[in-house]
């Protein structure tokens, strides 16, 4: 089974590349991230022709979240993180599929640091932390995916010493990161290139695509029961080459057993 996740950066503006990758790369489940577009304007006629089926939960012009999947056992479980009945981001989705649960996540970007928007990242991390031990205590075989806006390590992020202040990068976010692997989730990307520079994400100024100027923080965490089961995974980086690319690439793993 193919696991991809792909922050868009705006799937109705995007939506040719993001056709294009799927016919080329052809994922069994897909995440996406920043569908800038509410509920109303997602395309899923396009989607269904494309071979996936799809649930989303959108949100006009900012964030939005969709899991795409040309599987049958393919149902929502639910939609925003728990923990907060007054945030009203569209950050968060899950389901089934191929009988494991596939949580497409947005984590908050938190710029500038510190401030209102870091004070939320880090409460929004929280949540998930929570969340996320509930689903280890359960033994569900289950996968975070998608835009989790931190970068682990200084291997995920090119010149590092140019970050440290940024809410990507914060100690805090990183300590948040590592929280969730404590509890037993496994960084799948990091456990199959464990000392490669591997980036994710290019922004479109400074020629950064050009000079792999990039950041890793795009990430698959497995829960312990799937950790046995991970064969493969990289990031499409040409994509992002692409004309109207997002600053994302996709990136993708593949499990046995199904």
């Amino acid at each position: 089974m193919k696991i991809a996740t792909y922050n868009v950066n705006g799937i109705n503006g995007r939506l040719p590349v993001l056709l294009r990758w799927l016919a080329e790369s052809q994922p069994d489940i897909v995440c996406l991230q920043e569908l800038k577009a509410p509920n109303e304007k997602f395309p899923e006629a396009a989607i269904k022709e494309a071979g996936y089926n799809a649930i989303w939960h959108g949100q006009k012009s900012w964030n939005g979240v969709a899991i795409l999947s040309r599987l049958d056992d393919f149902k929502e479980l639910s939609r925003g993180l728990p923990g907060d009945e007054d945030d009203l981001h569209s950050r968060y989705i899950e389901a089934v599929a191929g009988g494991i649960i596939i949580a497409c996540l947005y984590l908050p970007n938190g710029n500038p640091a510190p401030g209102p928007k870091f004070d939320y990242k880090l409460a929004w991390f929280n949540r998930l932390q929570e969340h996320a031990a509930r689903k280890i205590k359960q033994d569900v075989p289950m996968i975070l995916a998608g835009d989790f806006n931190v970068m682990p390590a200084e291997l995920d992020v090119y010149k590092p010493e140019r970050w440290l202040d940024d809410a990507l990068f914060r100690p805090e976010v990183r300590s948040a990161f590592e929280k969730l692997l404590k509890q037993g989730w496994e960084d799948a990307i990091r456990k199959l290139y464990p000392g490669q520079q591997i980036y994710t994400f290019w922004d479109y100024f400074r020629n950064a695509y050009g000079r792999n100027a990039g950041l890793r923080i795009d990430h698959f965490l497995l829960s312990p029961n799937l950790r046995g089961r991970l064969v493969s995974g990289g990031v499409d980086k040409e994509v992002r080459g692409w004309e109207k690319s997002s600053d994302h690439a996709p990136v993708w793993i593949e499990l046995n057993g199904i």
